[in-house]
C-alpha cells in the first residue's frame, strides 16, 4: 500500500479515536487475557487449550467493554457470544483473537463481515475509482490480539494487538499495524517535549506525616 493511503487511513482513525482510548484498549485486551488464563488453570491437558480459547473470548469481550466505557465509545451491552461493538466519532470498533496470525478467523463472524460493509468508501483511499469519491462517513475498524497458538509459549497475553480496517467483504486487510506503533502516530510532527505543568500534591495525611518528621 502506498504510504500516501496509509497515512491517509492512519489520520482518520486518529481523527476519530482518542489516543487515550486506544491506551484503555490495549491495557483491558492485555487483562482480559492474562484472566482468560487464570480461570483456566486446573482443568485437564485435553481441554486447557479449548479452555483458554472460550475463556479469552468472554473475559477480554469484558475488558473491551470496560476500556470503551471509560473511553466513551458507548459499547453494546454483554450478552452471550453476540460482538462488543463500540462507536467512536464516525468509527464503529470490535475486536477477535487470532492464533499465529490466522486472520481468516475473524471472517467467520456473519456480524463482522455486516461490519466491514461499511468500509466501501474507505476503500477508495487504497483504490481511487472512475467515478466521483465518496463521501466517507462511517468506517470499521477491528481490534486484533494475535497469540502464539501454542500453551507452552507467551499464553498469557496477545503477542501482538492490532489496529485493523479490512475491506467490505472481509477478504483482506486495507489497513493493519501494532497498536503500540499506532499510537506513536499522535505525537508525529512534534518538535519539543510540552512541559510537566503538573505540581505534585501529598494528601492530607501524608503531608501531615511528613511535616512532624521535618520538625
Amino acid at each position: 500500500m502506498p504510504q500516501s493511503s496509509r497515512k491517509a487511513i492512519a489520520e482518520l482513525i486518529m481523527q476519530n479515536l482518542p489516543r487515550d482510548l486506544l491506551l484503555g484498549i490495549e491495557e483491558g485486551l492485555n487483562v482480559g487475557a492474562a484472566r482468560a488464563l487464570s480461570a483456566a488453570k486446573g482443568m485437564h491437558t485435553g481441554h486447557v487449550k479449548h479452555a483458554v480459547g472460550q475463556m479469552r473470548s468472554f473475559h477480554m469481550n469484558e475488558t473491551f467493554n470496560d476500556a470503551l466505557i471509560a473511553g466513551g465509545a458507548n459499547p453494546t451491552p454483554i450478552k452471550g457470544n453476540s460482538l462488543v461493538i463500540g462507536r467512536s466519532g464516525m468509527l464503529t470498533l470490535s475486536r477477535f483473537n487470532v492464533s499465529a496470525r490466522t486472520w481468516n478467523n475473524g471472517r467467520r463472524s456473519a456480524m463482522r463481515r455486516q461490519l466491514a460493509q461499511a468500509n466501501q468508501a474507505i476503500e477508495q483511499l487504497v483504490q481511487p475509482g472512475l467515478f466521483s469519491p465518496m463521501p466517507i462517513t462511517e468506517a470499521t475498524v477491528f481490534f486484533v490480539a494475535s497469540f502464539s497458538g501454542s500453551m507452552s509459549f507467551e499464553p498469557e497475553a496477545p503477542q501482538t494487538i492490532y489496529i485493523a480496517v479490512p475491506d467490505k467483504n472481509m477478504k483482506s486487510w486495507i489497513f493493519q499495524e501494532p497498536l503500540d506503533s499506532f499510537c506513536s502516530r499522535y505525537f508525529e510532527g512534534e518538535s519539543t517535549v510540552q512541559p510537566d505543568m503538573a505540581q505534585p500534591k501529598l494528601k492530607p495525611a501524608v503531608a501531615a506525616e511528613t511535616r512532624k518528621n521535618q520538625s
